[in-house]
């Protein structure tokens, strides 16, 4: 017996005009069921699966969950930073969203790394978005106007994420994550220390 897992569509984004279009997008594919965004440039590494954590407290809270870690002061500006009331240890509710502050401008140092658990009335506030940083249309927006009808929260993730959209994170992201594997790891280290000697 043959058991379906899973109907996987594939969906190009013929032009690049932002995150927030390519979600709208994936539209009719997902109708009006909630839905989870996971950014390929980032990979999350914790005994708790950060998009499994995502989840739950979607399912605890029934609203829009994003994930987010602290960042640096002067690196805010590369990602869309939030400002938010802690409601648990790694609990908050988001109070606002603004897409690559400048440091000075920056609400907080809580940034979004690529991980969402999303309402499907996203879909009606990326319609609405207008393009905003670099003429794109910026998820970050559409969640800044969903937070005028539902409420927003962020799960702060504290385990070790590798930004692979950096060339050096992705090299030192493939070296840790192959030092890590039974099957590789091993050879690898004996490798790196004869390199390195």
């Amino acid at each position: 017996m043959i058991s379906k897992l899973a109907d996987i569509h594939y969906i190009r984004q013929k032009v690049a005009a932002g995150l927030g279009h390519a979600v709208l997008c994936a539209e009719k594919h997902i109708g009006n069921n909630p839905f989870a965004v996971l950014l390929g440039d980032a990979i999350t590494l914790s005994d708790n699966p950060c998009t499994k954590e995502l989840i739950k407290h979607f399912n605890k809270l029934d609203s829009s969950v994003v994930a987010v870690e602290r960042v640096p002061k002067e690196e805010v500006s590369r990602y869309g930073i939030i400002k938010a009331e802690k409601v648990d240890e790694y609990l908050y509710k988001v109070i606002d969203l603004v897409e690559k502050p400048a440091p000075k401008d920056a609400p907080s140092d809580l940034a979004m790394l690529g991980r969402y658990v999303l309402t499907p009335t996203i879909f009606e506030t990326l319609a609405k978005t207008d393009p905003g940083l670099g003429g794109e249309i910026q998820l970050t927006d559409a969640l800044k106007l969903l937070l005028e009808k539902e409420e927003i929260y962020a799960f702060e993730v504290t385990g070790p994420r590798y930004d692979i959209g950096n060339k050096v994170s992705w090299i030192k992201a493939t070296i840790e994550l192959a030092l890590m594997s039974e099957e590789f790891g091993p050879e690898l280290k004996a490798y790196l220390k004869e390199l390195l000697n």
